[in-house]
């Protein structure tokens, strides 16, 4: 059986990057393009240094018509508003795409210009797209020719509240304060993003207005808990990986302690990468370099739902769900030994 042809378009940064590296591994897949337009003629090792020697591919520039007649799976890991653009042409021609950014995550044009700050220039396809939250929607995701990869930052809020949203538990506005490494930021540093500046700190950014907010929103009322929104608050952190989020809200009725652990526990039992602790706290460093994620729910003394949860905001906050996505798409989700059960990473 022939393999999977894989394109990576915008591979120079951080999630392209470890896109590559675990495809790189997966002997049932073939690169057929890793894409940049200021990279173009580079070889990968130069760039992506922990993958010099493993790989003798270049960047390039290949046309619309190169990428359709050459992949099977195109994903992009390319700057919202340039995303949609760019892949809604070959979305269009018949190919099967897998977005990082957050241009096909809302279903709504309009809430989509509130928060990204610009038109959607293609919302005709916001309805179509699939949410890739695998355990959300496992199945739409396999029969999907669009999928938006999840948010960083959105993957570590639903998979805290998932469980008690399709329980219909979820009552007002939960409260979230998450913290992230600066990887997240992207390979280009600036003034607010760069390691030296914010390894000393911890500085809250985009307060109740980080446009991960509505696709979070959004999930809680298709799962079966409708809310009018989310108090969040982002922080960056003094490490290069991970996201811990703490998150707080009202139920709808009473649930007691052995419950709550009972549904988390349920509701994650068929979820390859989750763990769900009961003993001890999620943690960055555990997970760091994983696709695992580790989550903890518990109940408080005044009543309300409490989720601590930990993720490695590259991989399954970016490009390690993703690849969940294309797995289950191609059929192998259920296969022992794919790379994404592999641990090594950089940075």
């Amino acid at each position: 059986m022939a393999n999977t042809r894989v394109s990576i378009l915008g591979a120079t940064g951080y999630g392209g990057g470890e896109l590559l590296r675990l495809l790189l591994a997966d002997p049932k897949v073939s690169i057929a393009y890793v894409t940049s337009r200021s990279k173009s003629g580079v070889p990968v090792g130069d760039v992506h240094r922990n993958l010099d020697r493993l790989t003798d591919l270049t960047f390039s520039d290949p046309s619309r018509e190169q990428l359709l007649a050459d992949s099977d799976v195109i994903f992009g890991a390319l700057p919202h508003g340039a995303s949609a653009e760019t892949l809604a042409p070959l979305v269009d021609g018949g190919a099967r795409v897998i977005d990082l950014s957050g241009d096909f995550r809302l279903k709504s044009a309009e809430q989509y210009k509130k928060w990204y700050k610009h038109e959607h220039p293609r919302p005709d396809l916001l309805e179509t797209a699939v949410y890739g939250c695998p355990e959300f929607n496992r199945e739409e995701i396999r029969r999907a020719k669009l999928v938006a990869s999840p948010g960083c930052f959105a993957t570590a809020i639903n998979l805290s509240l998932l469980p008690a949203a399709k329980a219909g538990l979820l009552a007002g506005i939960p409260e979230v304060v998450a913290m992230t490494g600066s990887s997240g930021s992207g390979a280009e540093a600036s003034e607010g993003t760069h390691h030296p500046v914010r390894a000393g700190t911890l500085r809250p950014y985009k307060v109740l207005s980080h446009q991960h907010i509505p696709e979070c929103t959004q999930l809680a009322g298709l799962a079966g808990s409708p809310i009018p929104g989310i108090n969040f608050t982002p922080i960056s952190a003094p490490i290069v990986r991970g996201i811990l989020a703490i998150v707080t809200c009202r139920l709808t009725r009473p649930v007691n302690k052995d419950e709550i652990v009972r549904l988390y526990s349920e509701f994650y039992a068929s979820s390859r990468y989750v763990k769900v602790l009961s003993k001890r706290e999620p943690e960055c460093g555990s997970i760091a370099g994983t696709q695992f994620s580790e989550v903890r729910a518990r109940i408080t003394d005044d009543g309300r739902l409490h989720v601590v949860t930990a993720i490695d905001n590259l991989l399954k906050g970016g490009a390690g769900q993703a690849l969940e996505c294309f797995y289950l798409q191609e059929g192998r989700d259920k296969e022992p030994g794919k790379p994404l059960d592999w641990m090594g990473s950089w940075p």
